[in-house]
């Protein structure tokens, strides 16, 4: 608990942002330079500031921020937001955001930010425009499809769709070959521990790399599963309620669809997956679940692997989970 310390809330929008501090008053300062160089004239040393992760609003703010000394915590704003509701608060401006994000930071442990290095950030502005590629080549192959099913498909239409798909590649190619090149450049040793897991690409490999920060925002696997949302919620409650079994899908989606898509190799090249995928599909239960189990187990030996220092072996992974 931090109810001892003095909390500020922070709530970052694109232009400005809203400060509320340990006694309740509110300010609001640009999101540029010079509004943090304002605020950082009101803030003593013993002071904790607590922002929510904004995609990259936040970032600027808290890197100023750590380099002045001051310290920072950035929290997961779906942790915020359950927060919020169990509060049952109607309110939501920007001042009430400030301030539910200080309540949250008295009440709870949150993680001290440790300063990214440009590598870091420069890896999450990689991924983040690998996504918008991503979703933009899925598009286009679907109107390609659509196109096609159509019957009466223009030629000037599929020519301009194809050159955009083979653009879209080229720069997906490039964009993943500087992430392996800035992986390699801080976590060499690491990256090709992680690549001899069979049914781990490389990918997948540099995405947990730069998610996890080399493994270090985790104590144990269960955080790491968690993080990915592939772990299972149950829904019983009395002798009426026997809600089935699903994954959280509370967690890093990207992730988990990689892991989903890296099981399917794992099944037939690791030995550990194997026997997880063949002992569940022989009780009877369904591809899609034994797939789940598989990705949770890649995801445990990654973890294994990345704190042991130590390449794959099968038999020793296999102890170890």
């Amino acid at each position: 608990m931090n109810k001892d310390m003095e909390i500020h809330g922070v709530d970052i929008s694109k232009d400005v942002f809203d400060v509320v501090d340990c006694s309740g008053n509110h300010f609001q300062y640009p999101n540029t330079l010079k509004g943090f160089k304002g605020y950082l004239k009101v803030l003593g040393k013993d002071i904790l500031v607590v922002m929510e992760a904004t995609g990259y609003y936040h970032y600027l703010l808290a890197q100023f921020l750590y380099g002045s000394g001051i310290k920072v915590s950035v929290v997961n704003p779906l942790s915020v937001k359950r927060f919020r509701q169990m509060k049952l608060s109607k309110v939501k401006t920007d001042k009430s955001d400030a301030m539910t994000i200080r309540d949250y930071g008295r009440v709870n442990e949150v993680p001290l930010y440790d300063g990214k290095g440009k590598e870091q950030a420069e890896s999450l502005q990689l991924l983040a425009l690998m996504d918008i590629y991503l979703k933009q080549r899925t598009q286009i192959k679907n109107k390609l499809h659509g196109e096609k099913v159509l019957g009466i498909p223009s030629n000037a239409v599929h020519r301009s769709l194809q050159r955009m798909l083979k653009d879209l590649d080229r720069e997906l190619g490039s964009l993943n070959e500087r992430l392996l090149c800035l992986v390699k450049g801080s976590q060499r040793e690491q990256l090709t521990n992680l690549k001899s897991i069979p049914g781990l690409g490389d990918r997948t490999v540099a995405l947990l790399i730069v998610l996890t920060e080399g493994f270090t925002k985790f104590e144990n696997a269960g955080q790491l599963c968690n993080y990915a949302g592939i772990t299972p919620t149950i829904r019983r409650s009395g002798s009426s309620v026997r809600g089935k079994s699903r994954i959280s899908k509370m967690g890093n989606r990207k992730l988990r669809n990689l892991l989903f898509l890296c099981a399917f190799s794992a099944c037939r090249h690791n030995k550990g997956c194997r026997e997880i995928y063949e002992r569940i599909t022989a009780k009877g239960k369904s591809k899609k679940l034994a797939l789940i189990a598989v990705s949770n187990k890649l995801l445990k030996q990654a973890f294994a692997i990345a704190k042991s220092g130590l390449p794959y072996d099968e038999n020793y992974v296999s102890k170890l989970n």
